[in-house]
């Protein structure tokens, strides 16, 4: 059978259209999609599903492998490597041309296999649907395929059940929904057939609806089917996701404009280089491959690859720290973050309720034991007085049961044990009127007890007594259990009370109601979704950092602002915001306050998108962690989405960046520490190559100036180029982190790449291996007999490879780092050290570099002179070891 197009605004006719469902009455809205309690007839969904669309989430085109290829090729800086590896096949260079190709492919490779992201994102988006619905058509029931769903269908829900649309409920019998995929609510919503009184109310409180994509997990429930494929509140989520738009890091971005930048100087460099030649009498046809030479030197080829692989190797270090990298400039992005925006629910907390404070009938807070008959009574009640199944290791139920029967197991009530001992003959489930839920278990010594549990509230109204930890049994008196309440409430617990009644027979006339009057309360219970043991200190290493995290979650503000608390988010309410009061605010008020915000509570979806577009409008860089489905459009717009791997839906995974897959937030740290240190050793990169560069230029350019002939020949840069950049500045990927860098600010979003005297750094040093240059070859020339361009070519060569040592830290000596602190590094010097000996004394490497055997004064005059370099950077870091010694609150970038 044949599927029509999926649904979507455009398909949807107005006679379907049902704006706020959850306020209309469920008799109004059967009236206004026409339809009846025993469903469609099979003729009239036909219809509809042929007028409406499908229940599915669309497919976009997908895109060609040649248009992902050529996407690869739009970076300017790689249309620069891709001209200069043009001319260094016109000028012979075969080597370098094949090395120049290679980097570009393989950085075209690892951009095609990232274009798959969106589809994958969109795939997880379709799969999560139930894949089939049980509807009620001509009064039948019956399965089909969820896709066949229309608008006006009635489904029926069990637990374990997926809702397959967007319903409003017109039947539920203890209805709960797990909704925190879609909202970010921990608990279960309960459900009700009520309309809600409020149009806007967030997601998490329309009781009334049951949204596409989350799980029925306790009681069952009728509803209408209002909204299908991207007309459903999921479907506005896949619309969200994909117009979210590409974000570049701030690596791509400061490469894009120093590859512009590069560009139009090499060029600039070429036509200065051959005009200054020409004017001195110069062959024109040696300066022009002379100065092409040097435009072709000037360009940094393995800027791409130093990147690629440096991230690389980020990544597979990561992985060892449980952090899966799924595009690979998000490492580094990490460490230009200035806010962390992250969920609550099962990324700062365990997404497990667990029972945190106990306290018995007379609301003495106490230890839950077996010591005392006051603490038995509550121990038994819950342990039994639940519908937990499974083993301990992986039990079913609603999340507050389970935790109630943890805790009881924990303290020495065996449920199983205890099942045998009191055997459950009879109950009164939950519904959402009485908010109460009781069991009836047949005493050991006969007789009965009854168990009640719901609201402490809702318990202290019906209560008459108290047993208090030592089993004494009192008149129950109110003041202290709402003190309780009170306290425990504000700490964000939820507070639950357990009350009971003893029988000598059970009720003849089964009117069991009467068992929920004139209870004897045993104990109260305190329950969270407590945040991860490591989370504060997380936090803390953040801030330390310069980091600010904030919380956006779908809980209640209460839960929210307390937990945020306690992991030191935020300490005031003036510094939380509901989504309410967001909706309130215009983009332009918004952004005035957000940088103030460290809490969100109740917010949808569209919301979480609008404070990361907001905070990266004030030039923020925004990390947003999550796992849910609700997530994903935020994780997409961020300038890095972090996403769950064991908590995490599908969703968010294919969304996100980066995947945490121990679902610890902890892992966050050494991800940012690891992300400021890629760019530091890019940066590192730069600064070594770019001065060597600009060492060759100066060298070049003012030896005319100063009267004296073209120091180098085409293949002297060329070759220097080759080795210098290469080897060494790869091995500068390795390098380790520096000791400061998670006590220093995030480098400002837009700060240049050659911020923190960079710039300056490679003007003054490479006009210093220029000068060591132009010294030695007049000093050479003036002796008459010496080979003075051999003597260039090696002091050009080696002073780059002392800049390389003296680079490997901004501030500290080489001495105090020590020599094999990066092994790699330093094998690559004596690497380039022996190449180099090598093209000078191997007798036929010598007519193919135009080299000159150097005596051994010759070449202890080029060892001296190229040291001068290493000496100059190892003193400019002394006086900025010196500046900052004198100034200690001094920022370091």
């Amino acid at each position: 059978m044949s599927r029509p197009a999926p649904a979507s605004p455009s398909t949807l006719p107005a006679l379907f259209a049902l704006p706020a469902a959850h306020t209309v009455a469920p008799e109004d809205v059967l009236s206004h999609l026409k339809t009846t309690p025993n469903g469609l007839s099979d003729a009239e969904a036909e219809r509809r599903l042929t007028e409406i669309g499908s229940n599915v989430l669309p497919e976009g085109e997908p895109r060609t492998l040649p248009a992902m290829v050529l996407d690869q090729f739009k970076d300017f800086l790689i249309l620069l490597l891709l001209g200069a590896a043009v001319i260094s096949g016109m000028l012979g260079e075969i080597a370098d041309t094949i090395a120049i190709l290679v980097i570009v492919v393989l950085n075209a490779v690892i951009g095609v296999v990232q274009e798959y992201r969106a589809e994958r994102a969109m795939e997880a988006l379709r799969q999560m649907a139930g894949e089939t619905a049980t509807v009620r058509r001509d009064g039948r029931v019956f399965e089909i395929s969820a896709s066949r769903l229309t608008v006006g269908d009635v489904v029926l829900l069990d637990a374990g059940r997926v809702v397959p649309a967007d319903l409003r409920l017109i039947e539920s019998a203890g209805l709960r929904a797990a909704e925190a995929a879609l909202t970010g609510e921990s608990l279960p919503v309960e459900k009700y057939i009520d309309a809600v009184d409020e149009a806007d109310v967030p997601l998490g409180d329309r009781t009334s609806m049951a949204y596409k994509g989350t799980q029925i997990v306790y009681g069952r429930g009728v509803g209408i089917v209002t909204a299908v494929g991207l007309l459903t509140e999921l479907g506005k989520i896949a619309h969200l996701l994909g117009t979210t738009g590409d974000v570049k890091t701030p690596l791509q971005k400061r490469l894009a404009q120093f590859g512009k930048g590069l560009g139009v100087a090499a060029i600039a460099l070429c036509a200065i280089v051959f005009a200054v030649g020409i004017m001195r009498g110069e062959d024109p046809l040696v300066m022009f491959l002379t100065a092409v030479s040097l435009a072709v030197a000037a360009v940094p080829e393995a800027l791409p690859a130093v990147a690629t692989i440096t991230l690389a190797l980020g990544a597979r270090k990561l992985v060892k720290t449980h952090t899966l990298v799924r595009k690979l400039p998000a490492v580094e992005t990490l460490g230009s973050v200035t806010y962390i925006c992250t969920d609550k629910t099962g990324t700062l907390t365990l997404n497990q309720m667990t029972v945190e404070h106990v306290a018995a009938g007379d609301a003495s807070v106490g230890t839950l034991g077996a010591d005392s008959e006051g603490w038995t009574w509550l121990g038994r009640a819950l342990a039994i007085s639940n519908d937990v199944t499974g083993d301990r290791e992986s039990l079913i139920g609603d999340p507050t049961e389970i935790a109630f029967y943890r805790i009881a197991a924990e303290s020495g009530f065996d449920p199983t044990a205890l099942d045998e001992d009191f055997p459950r003959w009879a109950e009164i489930p939950f519904d959402s009127e009485r908010k109460l839920m009781t069991t009836v278990h047949a005493l050991p010594g006969g007789g009965y007890a009854s168990f009640t549990k719901g609201a402490a509230e809702t318990i202290m109204e019906r209560s008459i007594g108290v047993i208090s930890a030592d089993g004494t049994e009192s008149a129950f008196d109110r003041t202290a259990g709402d003190r309780l309440v009170g306290e425990w409430s504000a700490e964000g617990l939820r507070v639950l009370g357990f009350g009971m009644r003893r029988l000598n027979s059970l009720p003849a006339d089964g009117n069991y109601d009467e068992l929920e009057r004139n209870l004897t309360i045993i104990g109260y219970t305190g329950l969270v979704d407590p945040p991860r043991a490591e989370a504060a200190q997380a936090v803390d290493t953040c801030k330390t950092a310069g980091i600010v995290p904030v919380m956006i979650t779908g809980d209640h503000p209460a839960t929210a602002l307390a937990i945020a608390r306690r992991l030191g988010i935020a300490d005031s309410p003036e510094q939380m915001m509901t989504g309410a009061e967001l909706d309130d605010l215009d983009l332009h008020h918004f952004e005035q306050r957000v940088e103030d915000i460290r809490v969100y509570a109740r917010v949808a979806p569209e919301q979480k998108l609008k404070i990361v577009r907001a905070l990266q409008d004030r030039g923020e860089y925004v990390a947003m962690t999550g796992d849910g489905v609700n997530d994903a459009p935020a994780l997409a717009r961020a300038d890095i989405g972090v996403a769950m791997g064991i908590t995490g839906t599908d969703v968010a995974k294919e969304a996100a960046d980066m995947v945490l897959l121990d679902d610890n937030f902890s892992s966050i740290v050494g991800s940012m520490r690891e992300g400021r240190r890629i760019f530091d050793n890019i940066r590192k990169f730069i600064k070594y190559t770019m001065t060597s560069n600009s060492g060759e230029i100066w060298t070049i350019l003012l030896a005319p100036l100063v009267g004296l002939p073209v120091p180098l020949l085409p293949i002297h840069i060329l070759w220097i180029n080759l080795v210098t950049d290469g080897l060494p500045g790869l091995a500068l990927a390795s390098e380790p982190h520096e000791k400061n860098i998670m006590q220093r600010a995030p480098r400002a979003p837009k700060e240049s790449i050659f911020a923190d005297g960079l710039g300056i750094h490679l003007l003054w040093v490479g006009l210093l291996m220029g000068g060591a240059s132009l010294l030695t070859q007049a000093y050479a020339i003036s002796f008459g007999d010496m080979h003075w361009q051999t003597m260039v070519f090696t002091v050009l060569c080696l002073s780059q490879m002392g800049h390389a040592m003296a680079v490997r830290s901004d501030r500290e000596s080489l001495f105090r780092q020590g020599l094999l602190s990066n092994k790699p590094l330093l094998g690559a010097v004596a690497l380039t050290f022996a190449l180099q000996m090598a093209v000078i004394y191997v007798p036929f490497l010598q007519p193919v570099f135009k080299t000159q055997a150097l005596t051994l004064t010759e070449l202890v005059v080029a060892l001296g002179i190229s040291s001068i370099v290493f000496i100059a950077v190892e003193i400019e870091k002394l006086f900025k070891r010196r500046r900052e010694a004198a100034t200690p609150l001094a920022e370091t970038a």
